[in-house]
């Protein structure tokens, strides 16, 4: 299935949903109905008995409106629209054309900019580029403190935002956080309509309406549902979207989404979509996430996080198999990384961890959220899984670093003298890893197992069913001990370019 999974001005590209990423924003939806006991004709037939009841039901519900005007009314004129104008350079990597990302940029793998640049640009000489964008946001107070997405301000040089009467003002951007998306920016003046976030979290199934300036045709309100809620978009490591099905498009990005009572529950942001216009796939990064990061920028200009210093991955039922466990769950940890909290508090590669302060941690997504949450200097308990017993580790948080540290791992060369074509891996005793051993994969066959898992041309292999290797050799002896005592799945610790993981191989052709 191809698809294009937009940011509200981004263009989210997910491919473990087969998508294609592109961008966010809304145009009108309609929609009517047949009640059940109605004919085509237009005569009723007597309802059976459980209609009845589920219309009693119903009743108890109380009234919806049979519209959205008076809710409009009341929150329409807090939404603005955002113009930016941001100087590129034009060079090898960036035409006039292109030029929304910078090269290597974290959001250049999942979206493309969510309206931008118009490829009509202004002015240019001495090798720049001034290329313009647009997008949404809303005030949250009356004193011109709005909120929209980075991806609409990041490394603008001017930023305009027009209020729903038609003003335009300058804006200041105060501070912005690439991780969730958000940014908060600053129009000088006071009395300015204001709406709240809310303190609720949306049901599945709740009305919901979007406001923005879908392709800069200014305050635009489109309607639906709360399709779902804690979906993980690929978008990073604190994905948590409420997915909705108001239509979105281009220019949304950086738009509330409102309850009935005209409350905001999140921020547009991306849109699942195979063209690039609305298919009624939407997600909103949540009002509560909001609060927290809004807080921080306006208090400090930046956001800071709680740090363990882990890297980790889910724990498949593959993995669990292969270590033992009765069921899957938690999060794995594949390397502590050096100097860090996790690290001087013992935890090693193989733990599992599987709670945090007496709170169940159900994959490595929660675990990262979770402390992503959290302040530095906080101290947690961690429920951890070492060699198969549960222990409880009491360490203090450290601050999330800005940038990643991890140096990427030079690619060995070295003769291969061993060849397991069973797994479809070709090994090399490795010149170079950070433990000072391990075995440097040569050669991945395409059909075979180890490709199906994700192994590369010189990915270093660790170690394998726990125990560390330095030669093909003893990678052969741990398929043959793990074939021997009867396990399905053998667990390698594999490190890459893009970090530490465990991976576990079934055994049933090895």
């Amino acid at each position: 299935m191809n698809g294009n999974l937009q940011p509200s001005r981004r263009v989210l590209s997910v491919r473990r949903f087969g998508l294609l990423a592109t961008t966010i924003a809304g145009l009108g939806a309609a929609a009517f109905f047949v009640a059940p006991n109605m004919s085509p004709n237009g005569t009723f037939f007597a309802a059976p008995a459980y209609a009845q009841n589920l219309s009693q039901e119903a009743q108890k519900l109380g009234q919806r409106p049979a519209g959205f005007a008076d809710i409009v009314a009341k929150v329409k004129p807090a939404v603005i629209s955002v113009r930016v104008k941001i100087d590129k350079p034009i060079g090898p990597a960036m035409s006039e054309d292109e030029g929304q990302f910078p090269p290597g940029s974290p959001m250049e793998r999942f979206f493309h900019r969510f309206g931008m640049p118009n490829g009509g640009g202004e002015g240019g000489n001495g090798g720049h580029h001034m290329v313009t964008g647009q997008g949404s946001g809303f005030f949250i107070t009356a004193d011109g403190y709005a909120v929209t997405n980075n991806h609409v301000v990041q490394d603008a040089e001017n930023v305009q935002v027009t209020t729903d009467d038609g003003k335009t003002y300058s804006a200041k951007v105060i501070g912005t956080d690439s991780r969730t998306d958000l940014a908060l920016i600053k129009v000088d003046g006071k009395d300015f309509p204001f709406v709240k976030l809310s303190d609720a979290a949306p049901r599945i199934g709740d009305w919901v309406l979007a406001v923005g300036n879908p392709f800069g045709l200014g305050g635009t309100v489109t309607a639906g549902i709360v399709s779902a809620r804690g979906r993980d978009i690929g978008a990073g490591p604190y994905d948590d979207f409420i997915q909705i099905d108001a239509p979105v498009n281009k220019g949304n990005s950086g738009g509330p989404s409102f309850d009935v009572e005209g409350n905001v529950i999140g921020v547009n942001t991306a849109i699942f979509s195979p063209s690039g216009g609305s298919v009624g796939i939407a997600f909103d990064i949540p009002a509560d996430t909001v609060k927290n990061v809004v807080a921080q920028l306006r208090d400090k200009g930046t956001v800071t996080r709680g740090w363990i210093g882990v890297q980790i991955q889910p724990v498949t039922s593959e993995i669990a198999d292969s270590m033992g466990l009765k069921k899957a769950g938690g999060a794995l940890v594949s390397e502590p990384q050096a100097n860090s909290p996790a690290l001087k508090a013992g935890i090693v590669s193989g733990d599992v961890i599987t709670s945090v302060d007496g709170n169940p941690v159900t994959d490595s997504r929660d675990l990262a959220r979770r402390i992503g949450t959290m302040a530095p200097n906080t101290s947690v308990k961690l429920s951890v899984l070492h060699d198969g017993q549960e222990k409880t580790v009491t360490l203090t948080l450290g601050t999330m670093p800005n940038e990643k540290t991890a140096a990427n791992q030079e690619s060995p060369h070295a003769t291969p003298d061993n060849d397991m074509p069973k797994l479809g891996l070709t090994l090399a005793p490795s010149t170079k890893s950070a433990e000072g051993n391990g075995v440097v994969v040569t050669a991945v066959d395409p059909n075979g197992v180890a490709a199906d898992h994700g192994f590369q041309v010189g990915d270093v292999i660790l170690d394998v069913g726990g125990k560390t290797v330095a030669n093909p050799g003893d990678v052969r002896k741990q398929l043959a001990d793990a074939r021997k005592e009867g396990k399905r799945a053998l667990l390698f610790r594999v490190k890459s370019g893009e970090g530490t993981r465990f991976v576990a191989l079934p055994l049933n052709n090895a």
